[in-house]
Order: C-alpha cells, then structure tokens, then sequence
C-alpha cells in the first residue's frame, strides 16, 4: 500500500479520535466538577448524559454567528481554523507504541528525529490563533485576553524548554520514540533528582501552556468578560474549545511520553495481564488519562492566580527551579557519567 495513504489514513483516524475524545472530555469535566461541587452535572440528555455532546454540537452549529462590524473579516475568520488546526497537527509526532504494534502499523503519523521540537513549535504557532482572534475581534477585553496568552506563552515557554532540556541531555535525542525505548528513569539513580524536578516543573509550565486553571487568565471571566472569546460565538467558538482540550490531551501524552514512559507499562503487569504487551498504546492512554483528571481537579480546587502572581511565579520560581534542574543532570552526566 502507498505509505503517503497509510498516513494520510492515520492522520484523519487521529483527527476524528481526539475531536470524538474532546466531545466526551466535556461531559466527563463537567460531571467530575459537578461531584467535586455536590451537583449532579449534565444527565439528561440520553442515558447518563451520554448523549449531550451532541446536543451541544447541534447547538454550536446552529446557534447565530455574530460578527462584530468592526472586525478584521479575514483574520477574525481564520484565527480558529490556526488554533485547532496547529493543536491536532502537534499530537503527530507522538508515538503510542513500538514498530507495527498497531495492526502491523507504526502506531505514530511521524517519526521525527526532532519530534520534540516539532510538538514545541506546533504548540508555540497555535497561539498566533489567540492572538489573531483577540487582535481582529476590535474589543478592549479580546485584545488583552490575546496579550495575556501571548505573555503567559513566552514567560512559561522557558520553564518548559529547561524541564525538557535535562531529559534531552540524558536521551541524546530529540527522537520521541527514542526517549521512550530509552527510559531515562533507569540510565543512573544520580538522574533521579533532576528528573524529578523537571517532571514538576515540566508539568506545571503545561498546565499554564494550554491556560488551564490557575493559569487561565487570557479568558479570566470575572476581568475580562471571556477574553480572546468575548467576541466569538457558534462554531468559531467551539472550534476555539476544540483547540483548547486538544491541547490538554497533547500536554498530558507529551509528559507522559519523556517522563513516564510513554507507551511502556511496569514489566510485572505486562506479564500479569495477558495480551497488555500486544496493545501498549492504552498504557499511553491511561497515563493520558490520569494527566486530564489532573488538569479537571485543579480547576475544581484551585482559585485563579492575578496576573502579576502569574508573571511572577514563571520568571522568578519556574523558570530558575528548571534552570537548576538541567544544570544539575548536566553536572552529573560529566562528573558522574
């Protein structure tokens, strides 16, 4: 068969499953919140509220577009389209398996020897689309919702490079596959330290990187009306939430991937549960999963930072702790190593 087919086949396969997961993600973060906030949250519609992603998407689709009269037309048009389009393309790069463990397929759309920088620039474009779309809306509170995400990006974009470089130093590679079949965790306990940081540091800098409560500041309801998305509304709208829980899923493989191991699960469980070794993707997938349940938990927990915390806590705490952590796994890899 033409590869470029297999790919392509592959590509759209992963587009359907992480917009199918986005619908679900919906009903299952506002369920939990609702548990966590002794409500019932959406049950209604079909059994157990099944069916409400549907409702919603019906409600999306039909829903009146408004356009702001003094808006940028083309640009207030295209900046969805940039967002979601640039968050599916990121999760690309990621593999969820060893060679032909899927069907006899590669279980990855790519594998690139720069596939971290990949997802990193990927990442990094999609919010041109924020900022495009808070620029064109012509809104006092769209256009500093856009300036505080691309704030927020450059500030923890730092902490994110550092807590990634110390497990580039250990692997040798920015080959995503290749880290995993690595296992940085077993190349010298003296890596423990540092790899523990980065992990924290690694996945706070996510959390701010996809404005995840308490980093949701670009759409702070209770300052800027909805900041970016004030004036957006149906599908526009719903095009920019796909974006947002995309990239959530992304988060949650990415860490996964360089510190957890990605697809390879504990040894004596693979031996205990007959045929786990003939699927390692779910172990990809549950490791996901814990990661969004994280992500819903701190939102129904913690209060939203101001923006001066925010600002603060990235340069003067994130960004140093990384630093530390990378310096530290460098020391040990030319002393110790």
């Amino acid at each position: 068969m033409d590869p470029l087919l297999i790919t392509l086949a592959k590509a759209l396969l992963l587009c359907l499953t992480l917009l199918g997961v986005f619908a679900y993600m919906t009903v299952i973060e506002r369920r939990i919140l609702a548990r966590m906030q002794h409500r019932l949250g959406p049950n209604r519609v079909g059994p157990f509220g099944l069916l409400q992603p549907i409702a919603d998407a019906i409600k999306s689709i039909f829903k009146e577009d408004i356009v702001v009269s003094a808006a940028d037309r083309l640009i207030y048009f295209l900046a969805p389209f940039i967002s979601i389009t640039f968050a599916l393309s990121a999760f690309g790069a990621i593999p969820a398996g060893p060679a032909g463990s899927l069907f006899g397929f590669d279980p990855w759309i790519m594998d690139l020897d720069i596939g971290l920088l990949y997802v990193f620039a990927a990442t990094s474009i999609g919010v041109y689309g924020i900022f495009l779309g808070g620029w064109a809306s012509n809104s006092k509170y769209a256009l500093l919702g856009s300036l505080r995400s691309s704030a927020q990006l450059i500030s923890y974009e730092l902490g994110l490079g550092f807590s990634a470089l110390t497990v580039l130093m250990i692997a040798g590679t920015l080959n995503l596959r290749e880290i995993v079949e690595l296992n940085v965790w077993s190349v010298s306990p003296l890596l423990w330290l540092p790899l523990a940081v980065a992990f924290f540091t690694f996945l706070i800098s996510g959390i701010a990187e996809v404005n995840r409560t308490p980093f949701d500041l670009p759409e702070a309801e209770q300052e800027i009306v909805a900041g970016y998305l004030t004036e957006y509304s149906s599908i526009k709208w719903a095009l920019f939430q796909m974006a947002e829980y995309v990239n959530m899923m992304t988060a949650a493989a990415v860490v996964s991937t360089l510190f957890l191991g990605g697809w390879r699960g504990p040894g004596f469980v693979d031996a205990f549960i007959p045929g786990m070794s003939e699927w390692p993707f779910i172990w990809l997938i549950l490791k996901m999963a814990i990661f969004m349940f994280l992500f819903i938990w701190l939102r129904g927990t913690l209060p939203r930072f101001r923006y001066d915390q925010l600002m603060r806590f990235g340069w003067v705490y994130l960004f140093e702790i990384a630093l530390g952590a990378a310096l530290l796994a460098g020391a040990v890899i030319v002393f110790a190593g």
